[in-house]
């Protein structure tokens, strides 16, 4: 098995690189990004990912058109093929492309879909040094489902993308946006039976990445359903302009929230982040939302186009709704990504940006008021 990879000295077993250091099925290693622009007329996301155990590679680009008014529409494209052995080839599934132009500090995607309305090259560039995360480690009973590793990191974005044939160029400092790189082992695939239940399905998760003018902020936070932690975490990043070497982030000693949803939704309708540092005040994050884009669009609970399924030697498919859907409640529809309107205020002083606040919230949370599996939120009297 050996591959071009494997020229280079990056191995990590003493076995050739195809082979991966887990042979747990649900082993993966991903690419996300986003971007908005300044004034929301555009959203858009991309995801790729390699899930060698499976033998599976997929990827999808989705668009937000006229995001909160009464046009908007989110459009996607959906490729997946199988994975190669070379992983020099596996950043190529189908019409969408990744390319690492700079490693940690420029990445280029390219999609060629015009039949599902989409064609566009657009390159991230930091704007911060790469975050690497706590480590993810989650088990349900004695099945782990979670043992993974992920980098977040700010940029801009440049280029041009194209929707249903119209052509909107990007300049440089015009559209923000984040991308994560994430491997490990994920829930991923055809599901498959594991034995005996051991606890009603439950899974808690919010993250926010926001871009500010100097500088950005990250927070996450997973719960169990009485909201004690199982992951949680916090920083500031400095912008770096230029040829400057962007700084590490600073990370914070603890993050909290509030959050109130959307009645009959599991959307988020308000939310502030406070961030507490080592030393000094914290600061506090109010996000206001400004409007969803569903995850089902990149794959995320997708039924037909869930990640790593097996869809065939390379297929390619696309689809597209109307926003808002009408289900919210829908086990498709629960993911999102919700663009937000951030105001800072306390020690870092009164800033405004724009980024996301990503719910995905599974199962009763006691602290919040969610019952049911996906039931919508029902105010407390």
């Amino acid at each position: 098995m050996l591959s071009s990879f494997d020229d280079f000295p990056i191995h990590q077993t003493s076995h050739p690189v195809a082979r991966t250091g887990s042979s747990d099925l649900n082993h993966y290693d991903r690419y996300f990004f986003n971007g908005y622009t300044r004034d929301t007329r555009l959203y858009f996301a991309a995801a790729m990912g390699l899930y060698p155990n499976r033998h599976v590679a997929d990827a999808a680009f989705s668009v937000v058109v006229d995001g909160g008014t009464a046009d908007a529409r989110q459009i996607n494209v959906h490729a997946s093929r199988r994975a190669p052995t070379d992983r020099s080839e596996a950043n190529t599934v189908g019409p969408i492309q990744v390319e690492v132009l700079e490693p940690l500090n420029a990445l280029q995607i390219t999609v060629e879909a015009p039949e599902h309305g989409i064609r566009c090259e657009l390159t991230f560039v930091r704007r911060s040094a790469p975050i690497e995360e706590p480590h993810f480690f989650h088990q349900v009973g004695q099945r782990t489902v979670m043992d993974s590793t992920r980098m977040t990191q700010f940029g801009g974005w440049e280029g041009w993308i194209e929707i249903d044939g119209e052509l909107t160029d990007l300049a440089p400092g015009e559209t923000f946006g984040s991308r994560d790189r994430s491997w490990g082992i994920r829930t991923v695939g055809e599901r498959g039976p594991v034995g005996a239940p051991v606890a009603d399905p439950q899974f808690y998760w919010l993250w926010a990445p926001l871009n500010f003018e100097s500088f950005s902020t990250h927070f996450d936070v997973n719960e169990y359903f009485d909201g004690r932690r199982w992951h949680d975490s916090g920083f500031v990043s400095l912008v770096a302009t230029g040829s400057q070497v962007p700084e590490p982030a600073e990370a914070m000693r603890a993050v909290d929230y509030t959050i109130e949803w959307r009645p009959g939704t599991r959307a988020p309708a308000s939310c502030e982040i406070e961030m507490i540092p080592f030393g000094g005040e914290p600061s506090t994050i109010t996000l206001e939302p400004l409007f969803d884009f569903h995850m089902l669009g990149i794959g995320y609970t997708h039924p037909e186009w869930g990640h790593g399924v097996w869809k065939g030697e390379l297929e390619v498919g696309g689809d597209r709704w109307d926003l808002p859907v009408d289900d919210m409640t829908a086990p498709q529809h629960v993911h999102v990504q919700t663009l937000v309107k951030a105001t800072t205020s306390g020690a870092v002083g009164v800033h405004e940006g724009l980024g996301v606040l990503e719910a995905f919230a599974v199962g009763r949370h006691d602290p919040t008021g969610l019952t049911g599996i996906f039931d919508g939120y029902v105010a407390r009297g």
